[in-house]
C-alpha cells in the first residue's frame, strides 16, 4: 500500500470519530425556537455513523473573525452533477461555505435556515452546503426528500475540508467576493436571524 493511502486509510477513522462526537453536542437553539434534537434520526443514520457520546457544546451563534484576510483553500469538491469545482468558481460574488454532514443533528437542525438565506440572497451570495459524508451518494437523496427550494447538494469524498479548516460540524464560513475569509462559526445558527442577517449584510 503507497504511504498516502496508509496515512488516508489511517487519518480518516480518527477525523470521523472527531466529527461525530462534535456533532453529539446540543448547540441552543436559534432565537424564537424551541431546543431540536442534535442527532439525526435513525433512519439517516448508517451502521459505521453511530450516534457519539455527548461533548461540551460551543456557543451557538457566536462569530471568529481571527481568520479574516485570508485566502480561501483552493481545495476541490464535487458540484451536484459530479464535476470538480473550487470555491474559485463562485468568485464575483460572497460564499458562504457550510462544511455539514447527514449524520450531524445540528448540520441538519440548521439547513432549512440556510435554504431561506440561498433563497433570500439568491444572485448576491452563492451557499454552498458542502457535506463531509464518507459516502456521497447519500446526499442528493437526503436533499430530495427535503424540498429545500435553493441549496444544492456538493460533495467532498475525500472529507478534505475539516482537516483543512481545522474545525467540527457544522462549520460555516463566509467569504467575500474577493475570496478573503470575512468570519466563521462553529455550531447550528439561524441563518435567518438578526446576527446573521447583519454579518451578510456587510459582506460584499
Amino acid at each position: 500500500m503507497a504511504l498516502e493511502d496508509f496515512m488516508r486509510s489511517s487519518i480518516i477513522p480518527v477525523l470521523l470519530a472527531g466529527l461525530l462526537a462534535a456533532c453529539g453536542d446540543k448547540p441552543s437553539a436559534p432565537a424564537g425556537q424551541g431546543n431540536a434534537a442534535s442527532t439525526a434520526s435513525a433512519d439517516e443514520v448508517s451502521a459505521d455513523e453511530a450516534p457519539p457520546a455527548a461533548a461540551a457544546a460551543p456557543r451557538s451563534g457566536s462569530f471568529d473573525r481571527t481568520h479574516a484576510g485570508e485566502a480561501a483553500p483552493t481545495l476541490g469538491f464535487l458540484d451536484p452533477a459530479g464535476k470538480p469545482v473550487t470555491l474559485a468558481s463562485f468568485r464575483g460574488k460572497p460564499v458562504l461555505l457550510n462544511l455539514w454532514a447527514t449524520w450531524c443533528g445540528p448540520c441538519v437542525k440548521e439547513l432549512p435556515t440556510l435554504d431561506a438565506l440561498a433563497t433570500r440572497e439568491a444572485g448576491r451570495l452563492h451557499v454552498v452546503t458542502l457535506s463531509q459524508d464518507m459516502d456521497p451518494a447519500k446526499v442528493a437523496p437526503f436533499f430530495a426528500a427535503r424540498k429545500f427550494t435553493t441549496l444544492k447538494a456538493y460533495t467532498d469524498p475525500k472529507m478534505a475540508w475539516v482537516p483543512a479548516v481545522a474545525s467540527n460540524l457544522p462549520t460555516s464560513i463566509l467569504y467575500d467576493s474577493a475570496g478573503r475569509e470575512v468570519l466563521r462559526t462553529v455550531g447550528d445558527l439561524d441563518w435567518t436571524g438578526e446576527p446573521a442577517t447583519k454579518a451578510i449584510a456587510a459582506v460584499g
